[in-house]
């Protein structure tokens, strides 16, 4: 006979990378105030291969506005300016021939929505991810029940599988809350 936790732990598991998941994706979403996290996304090219930014420069935010970017080697300049312009930041970086400075321009109102919007949507497919979990588990529960488990077990399993769905909806709420007070933070 196979234990409820063959089947919750996995589903819990997964809850907890769509967390993570949405965690990251938020951080990469400019909230009007300078966050390094932005450039995540950005990859230089650097002898022939493409890595992250942060592999090749010092990422720094001197001030709220202003996200400062130190590059290792004299030649990686132009390379960093041409994958930011590239890039879908949409801000035009500054070249002193020392550092590079990328000045985060304040939001307007309808860019704020508009990025709440983009925030909700990473948090419905969070919660989309978290209830395909729970069903995941429910249905090995059921499975398990034909193969020999009994049913009271299966409905206590049932209930924890609940219990830890509601936990994590909650979590992306809270998740979501926050992100969307710092968006609309002026």
């Amino acid at each position: 006979m196979t234990e409820p936790k063959t089947y919750l732990d996995p589903a819990e598991e997964k809850m907890e990378l769509a967390v993570a998941y949405l965690d990251e994706s938020l951080a990469r979403i400019r909230a009007g105030r300078a966050n390094p996290k932005i450039l995540d996304g950005i990859r230089v090219e650097y002898y022939g291969s493409a890595v992250p930014l942060s592999n090749v420069a010092n990422i720094s935010t001197p001030d709220a506005r202003t996200i400062a970017i130190t590059p290792w080697e004299k030649p990686m300049f132009k390379e960093i300016e041409r994958a930011i312009i590239n890039s879908e930041l949409g801000i035009m970086p500054e070249n002193n021939g020392e550092v590079i400075r990328i000045s985060i321009p304040p939001l307007t109102e309808e860019r704020r929505k508009q990025l709440v919007k983009q925030c909700k949507a990473e948090a419905e497919q969070a919660k989309v991810s978290v209830r395909n979990a729970r069903r995941d588990a429910i249905e090995g529960l059921k499975k398990a029940v034909k193969k020999g488990m009994p049913e009271d077990v299966e409905k206590d399993a049932e209930t924890s599988a609940q219990k830890i769905h509601d936990k994590f909806m909650k979590k992306i709420d809270e998740i979501f809350a926050v992100k969307e007070k710092e968006i609309l933070t002026v």
